[in-house]
């Protein structure tokens, strides 16, 4: 009995130690979990911050370089600042340089016969329209038969005179009858001047009849037909330009006045033509309309078949030179307002700048304020861009 008491407390004893073995390293493997635990949690953390990070930054860079690559490109110049011609635009009218018109010199008539059409060039002199003298041509010829009845009676007088010279020494001649011979033969010595005069008038009348041009030039108009009587008071039968000279009379607003004078070199292009005529202001108006506030510039040109007395032209005068930006037609936009071109500024983005066009020429458009060369200018497609795009431009060089 006492035996089995014992082993009994033995146990019993045993099993109490192992028991508190076992609750420490139950301890401590909860601990060790929890510890565990936490460490996955943190780092689960940071990996779901890091990915957060990773993705927003990423998508942001995704969307830049979305919005570059979906960007369209553009064609643009930087213009600088170029020496070009500063020249001023004009039109106006086709004239004959100094234009003569053309009518009854003399008593007039009927017309026999017309000798020129316009467009014919004629000398100084030549005869226009001969015009009928029949009766003037009678008159003269009884003008001329005076001359020689009056010389006739001239040559009988002196006659007479000298056979009295001959017989006053023998006395039978007084000094009286000598003096009446001597007035006779000065009476008809007068008559014959006196007629010739009146045949050379009749001649010089007769001569003016005919209608004939007073200088070399180009025949015009023509307003006469055979057959048409004319006078004194017919008008203008003909217009003729003196030498064929043109000009051209050029409209020009007050300011640009200021800019021309005598001498300026112009280009002339007449209307429906692709002709540029080399001209030179001859003459500048000292007067201003004061209702158009205008002025006329007169320019010479040469004669061309291609120009039309009473035509319309545009002429462009050469007035010095400038420094400006100097782009292509195809960067200058128009509206109702005024011009404006399209440059890429700020990040890329599309901007409209208001200009003020100068001169126009094959070279292209110069700009005569609103850009100071240094800008980024859309050179095409300008009509499908608005204002705020973004692009990606492409420099081109000015020469291009």
């Amino acid at each position: 009995m006492n035996y089995e008491r014992k082993v009994d407390v033995m146990d019993s004893l045993t099993g109490s130690t192992q028991s508190f073995y076992d609750d420490a390293d139950n301890r401590r493997k909860r601990t060790r979990l929890i510890v565990a635990l936490v460490l996955v949690a943190l780092v689960l953390v940071a990996a779901w911050y890091g990915f957060k990070q990773g993705m927003g930054d990423g998508a942001a860079t995704a969307g830049d370089e979305a919005t570059t690559t979906n960007a369209p490109s553009v064609t643009v110049v930087i213009p600088g600042r170029v020496s070009v011609e500063a020249a001023i635009s004009a039109n106006g009218t086709i004239a004959a340089r100094r234009e003569m018109p053309v009518g009854v010199a003399g008593e007039g008539g009927e017309v026999v016969r017309v000798l020129v059409e316009p467009g014919q060039w004629v000398g100084a002199g030549q005869t226009l329209a001969i015009i009928d003298r029949s009766v003037q041509a009678q008159q003269a010829a009884g003008l001329s038969a005076s001359i020689r009845v009056a010389q006739a009676d001239a040559n009988l007088a002196q006659a007479e005179l000298e056979r009295a010279e001959a017989l006053v020494g023998r006395g039978f001649i007084s000094k009286a009858d000598m003096d009446r011979k001597r007035a006779t033969r000065d009476a008809a010595n007068a008559r014959v001047r006196v007629a010739q005069a009146q045949y050379q008038e009749a001649v010089a009348r007769n001569g003016r009849l005919n209608i004939v041009a007073p200088a070399a030039g180009l025949v015009l108009t023509r307003q006469v037909e055979p057959g048409q009587i004319v006078g004194a008071g017919s008008g203008v039968l003909f217009r003729m330009a003196k030498g064929g000279e043109m000009e051209m009379l050029a409209q020009m607003a007050e300011a640009d006045l200021q800019r021309v004078a005598v001498g300026t070199r112009a280009t002339v292009t007449p209307v429906g033509t692709s002709l540029q005529i080399a001209g030179q202001v001859w003459q500048v108006s000292p007067v201003v309309n004061t209702d158009t506030r205008q002025g006329m510039v007169r320019i010479a040109i040469p004669y061309s078949s291609s120009l039309r007395p009473g035509g319309f032209a545009d002429a462009r005068l050469v007035a010095g030179t400038a420094e400006a930006p100097l782009l292509p037609e195809s960067a200058v936009h128009s509206r109702a307002d005024g011009n404006y071109v399209l440059i890429v500024g700020k990040d890329d983005k599309i901007e409209q700048r208001a200009i003020k066009v100068g001169t126009v020429s094959d070279s292209g458009v110069s700009i005569a304020s609103g850009l100071t060369g240094n800008e980024k200018v859309v050179v095409l497609a300008g009509a499908f861009l608005n204002v705020g795009d973004k692009v990606k431009p492409v420099i081109q060089k000015a020469s291009q």
